[in-house]
């Protein structure tokens, strides 16, 4: 089985659309990290569009945000504003399917999960070397996917020692090591890099592999800015920032 698992669509719907495609005849289906809302101009094209395609998606703190469960003052006035905005294009039945996404799920001998797998619902990102190491036993499984921070990498964790491979991957899965993958950012990324990542994991082959496919960013920005969302969220799609 292949699965693309994407994180962080941020109602990009260019980006998702862009990474579909991509996916389309590499993979044989779809799992989501969540953060399908927040930042950009398409929320309900790219819940519904998800929903309708992925075998399992978790819950995003952008969900519980625009769902009124996160106190707003936790954003920056950047994604506060988005965060209202959406909410405001939500309809009930679209907030009711966001709020009943799980926080953590498993699927085969992969752990799927927004944010940290230790304590999910602070939503602490793993970043660093220290971060991802600390979070290993949180989980039972060989494979932890996590998205939040919007930066692609990986830590694994064998008799060896641990490793930490930031930046995109192309990992073969070694026997006796477990590994933490961040998927990166379909809608917003953040390491300089304007084009969407997702990842692909060929459970059979057992590889995982970052993607990045170029999209049209141009119309995803235009589209913000015709929405009335704050012109940097716009500004930053250009720059991968």
């Amino acid at each position: 089985m292949r699965y693309a698992v994407l994180s962080d669509i941020h109602g990009n719907l260019e980006a998702l659309e862009a990474v579909l495609a991509d996916a389309a005849t590499r993979t044989d289906t779809l799992l989501c990290l969540g953060d399908l809302v927040g930042y950009g101009a398409d929320p309900v094209a790219c819940v519904e569009m998800v929903a309708g395609r992925a075998q399992t998606i978790t819950y995003g703190n952008h969900e519980q945000a625009v769902a009124g469960g996160l106190d707003l003052d936790w954003f920056n006035p950047h994604a506060r504003a988005a965060a209202e905005w959406t909410r405001e294009r939500l309809d009930e039945d679209h907030l009711r399917y966001l709020t009943a996404l799980p926080l953590i799920a498993e699927v085969g001998d992969a752990t799927l999960v927004h944010a940290s797998p230790d304590r999910p619902d602070e939503w602490d990102y793993l970043i660093s070397a220290e971060d991802g190491f600390n979070a290993f036993s949180a989980f039972a499984t060989r494979l932890c996917f996590v998205g939040h921070s919007h930066l692609p990498g990986a830590w694994s964790l064998g008799s060896s020692g641990p490793e930490h491979l930031p930046g995109s991957i192309d990992l073969s899965l070694e026997r006796g090591r477990r590994y933490i993958v961040n998927v990166g950012s379909v809608g917003q990324p953040r390491d300089r890099d304007p084009r969407a990542a997702y990842t692909i994991w060929d459970a059979d082959r057992g590889t995982v592999s970052t993607r990045r496919v170029v999209y049209d960013v141009k119309t995803a920005a235009a589209k913000i800015l015709r929405g009335g969302l704050p012109r940097f969220l716009a500004d930053r799609l250009g720059v991968g920032s």
